[in-house]
């Protein structure tokens, strides 16, 4: 039996498991590294279809004012490239805008083209987008030729 010299204290025992504050630093990175996981997951083929719609809508918008602003028609038409589809601005001077879909699976009829001006008001046009993957889910990049170009679910011109 070990003995303690005169005036000595009996050794404490060293205090094991962790501190409340340590648990909760824990739990804080768990649940940001769980919703940053989360958030990346969430490109499915709807949300990039939704993307590329409005990505779509502000592209028009965008001609649409060049077409004002120098005077001359701007023709948006779409394209197809063997198995890959796009569309271009005809009558933009150079650089342009993009040509090409975010998605590579959005697809749009063939034969689709709208007229962007030069004049203020133009008529009601819509263009229907769709996903490869899931065709029957539709979204709809619609103007009623005064107000800019918007995207909705069906291809009615009737104001949100």
């Amino acid at each position: 039996m070990r003995t303690l010299a005169a005036g000595s204290k009996c050794p404490q025992p060293q205090p094991r498991g962790f501190t409340l504050l340590e648990l909760l630093v824990v739990v804080a990175l768990i649940a940001v590294a769980t919703a940053g996981v989360s958030l990346s997951l969430r490109d499915s083929a709807e949300s990039a279809l939704e993307r590329d719609a409005e990505r779509l809508a502000n592209l028009l918008e965008t001609a649409r004012a060049q077409a004002r602003a120098n005077d001359a028609p701007v023709v948006w038409r779409a394209q197809t490239q063997g198995d890959a589809q796009g569309f271009v601005f005809e009558g933009l001077p150079p650089p342009g805008l993009p040509e090409a879909w975010l998605n590579p699976s959005t697809r749009v009829a063939p034969d689709t083209a709208l007229t962007l001006g030069p004049e203020p008001l133009i008529e009601p046009q819509a263009v229907a987008l769709h996903n490869n993957t899931r065709p029957e889910r539709q979204l709809w990049v619609v103007t009623d030729g005064l107000r800019p170009f918007r995207v909705q679910n069906a291809a009615e011109w009737v104001s949100p």
